[in-house]
């Protein structure tokens, strides 16, 4: 799920995005059928074949901000004031949406696609997406342009990638060698593989890889980014090191410059569409969680085998979104704490087991933790953590 509360730029900026990217709906709330108002038939200017959104929610003002949405998308909205209405028509619509008035789901049926909020209801929506369990947020009227995007590609998807999470359960737990490791494995089995640096404040991953000089675009240079990214310009765009492209924060004294919700999102978006595996090094704690664990299909946490780093993961759990989690242990085989005992502690499976090198600081520091990936213990620790990631990506020749 991702966070979509935009910062205004124009007195309205949901609209303005619209007007820019669907030059047929303007600042008006949009084509003929919609100006009939709630008392007419809001998608009798549709063609039959347009594919249906179903809101359910009976508050007027958020079926007002969709309607505009759904009709920039090309779509036809149905609108439902319950749950227990909106189960006949669940699993038949191309996107589902639910107000933020709603508080429970009809049983049986796929997740919502997207939790739909006003400006001003606060952290209060974010719980909530938690409890029902929604894959995205939008946050309305701010969100709108995002929307609208995001429902024409839920209508045509095309062939998308998997976006894995990687983060630590306590401060230099070894979340940042183990996405590392895990992206050049990836490649080396032949994946189109990115591994994206999710932490403004951890000096910059391109340290680790030796590759502060090449050539591409780093998170700043993202910065004005609005709307679609285009995948292929993305992926050309980008540096390449280890094998597989990489998108960094910058590694120097300046100050990191601000990247907005929406500019991370439509990153993401792009990536998994121009990549098979998008291997997103989250960084530790809740504002990084907030900014890019919602988008991840997986998320694996990189826990140290010991008493204190299980206590701490337990914490860090909390601020997970819902989806699919597990550990990534680090330690010696024989250690005071074994996988099963994590396991147990934290409530996660174990997926695989983080080697424990000599001298993994060092290289990280020297910008060498690509030759380390090559030893046959990291091949093997990759090789795990590939295969749990089902049959699109079988690592059997990494071994």
């Amino acid at each position: 799920m991702s966070r979509h509360q935009l910062t205004p730029s124009h007195p309205d900026p949901g609209l303005a995005g619209l007007a820019s990217r669907h030059p047929d709906v303007g600042l008006l709330p949009g084509p003929p059928g919609l100006h009939a108002g709630l008392g007419g038939p809001p998608d009798a200017w549709l063609p039959d074949s347009a594919e249906e959104v179903l809101l359910v929610s009976s508050s007027s003002v958020l079926r007002g901000e969709v309607e505009r949405i759904v009709a920039a998308a090309g779509a036809r909205l149905r609108v439902v004031g319950d749950a227990l209405e909106g189960a006949r028509h669940w699993d038949g619509a191309a996107a589902v949406l639910v107000g933020s008035d709603i508080r429970e789901l009809p049983p049986r049926r796929r997740a919502p696609a997207v939790l739909v909020g006003l400006d001003g209801e606060g952290d209060s929506l974010w719980h909530l997406a938690a409890a029902l369990g929604a894959e995205r947020v939008a946050v309305l009227p701010d969100a709108a342009a995002w929307l609208a995007d995001h429902l024409s590609r839920s209508r045509a998807p095309g062939p998308g990638g998997i976006i894995l999470g990687v983060t630590g359960g306590c401060g230099g737990a070894g979340a940042t060698t183990a996405a590392v490791w895990i992206a050049q494995a990836a490649a080396r089995m032949g994946a189109r593989v990115l591994l994206i640096d999710g932490d403004p404040w951890g000096g910059g991953i391109e340290l680790a890889l030796a590759a502060e000089e090449s050539p591409g675009l780093r998170w700043p240079d993202l910065s004005e980014a609005r709307g679609s990214i285009d995948s292929s310009q993305l992926s050309d765009s980008l540096p390449v090191s280890g094998g597989f492209s990489f998108l960094s924060w910058p590694a120097s004294r300046e100050q990191p410059v601000p990247v907005a919700a929406p500019t991370t999102t439509g990153v993401l978006d792009a990536a998994r569409r121009g990549y098979e595996l998008v291997v997103l090094d989250i960084g530790r704690g809740a504002g990084p969680l907030q900014s890019y664990a919602w988008d991840c299909d997986r998320i694996m946490m990189v826990v140290p085998a010991q008493l204190k780093a299980a206590v701490a993961a337990v914490r860090l759990l909390h601020e997970f979104p819902p989806v699919e989690a597990g550990l990534l242990v680090r330690g010696r085989p024989g250690a005071a704490l074994d996988g099963t005992l994590i396991s147990e502690a934290v409530g996660l499976p174990v997926q695989a087991r983080v080697p424990e090198l000599r001298g993994v600081a060092a290289a990280m520091e020297s910008g060498r933790l690509l030759e380390l990936g090559k030893r046959r213990n990291v091949r093997h620790f990759a090789a795990a953590v590939l295969d749990s990631l089902g049959d699109e990506l079988s690592a059997g020749e990494l071994g």
